[in-house]
């Protein structure tokens, strides 16, 4: 029974502290709002995966918030930029005896729970999985081992993140997943109709 973990990378939800781009435009206390939706959209998705989960918080744990300890284990990221701290997640994965690791972003409107089990079914045949972001950078990687200097020397939220990342995996089989958008900016969510009361 091949073992399978779901990390992810979750901010906390805190007033001025998320959202930050989204926020000049519609405001501090829209902007979490948003980020609140998104958070309840990603918890709805990962729920129904068969999988053990992992939510990692980027400062404190919240013990009685939207994510139960009953379905989700709960840790702290650790490290100094982005890219360290997915590569500490996942170091831990595997030295926990998971096969095949997948991390998700946390602020996609349109993720489906059919895109983490689909990435899952990738890394039968495949070393990486990847789904592309529209910005140029990745909403979801999936690995069963960690490939060379894929987590380093990366200018992390930017376009180049993606292109980057496989120069790193010119050699490796890598899937690829449908692109999806995450929410970064007013543009990101404007013709979302369950945004629109948050403009």
């Amino acid at each position: 029974m091949e073992k399978k973990l779901v990390l992810v990378f979750t901010r906390n939800p805190e007033l001025g502290k998320v959202k930050t781009r989204l926020a000049v435009t519609i405001g501090k206390k829209n902007a979490l709002k948003v980020y609140v939706h998104l958070l309840a959209h990603t918890k709805q998705c990962i729920a129904q995966v068969n999988a053990f989960k992992r939510v990692l918080y980027s400062n404190d744990i919240v013990l009685n918030d939207i994510w139960d300890t009953a379905t989700f284990e709960k840790d702290i990221q650790q490290g100094t930029d982005l890219g360290l701290r997915m590569k500490n997640a996942f170091e831990k994965g595997f030295k926990n005896g998971f096969d095949k690791i997948v991390i998700v972003g946390s602020d996609l409107p349109t993720l489906e729970s059919k895109d983490i089990e689909d990435a899952f079914k990738l890394l039968d045949e495949n070393e990486v999985v990847i789904g592309p972001a529209e910005d140029g950078g990745y909403y979801l990687l999936g690995l069963k081992t960690i490939p060379n200097g894929i987590f380093e020397n990366k200018n992390w939220g930017t376009n180049t993140v993606l292109s980057d990342t496989l120069t790193n995996l010119s050699n490796i089989n890598t899937a690829f997943l449908r692109m999806q958008n995450d929410i970064d900016t007013i543009d990101d969510i404007k013709n979302i109709p369950e945004f629109q009361k948050y403009l």
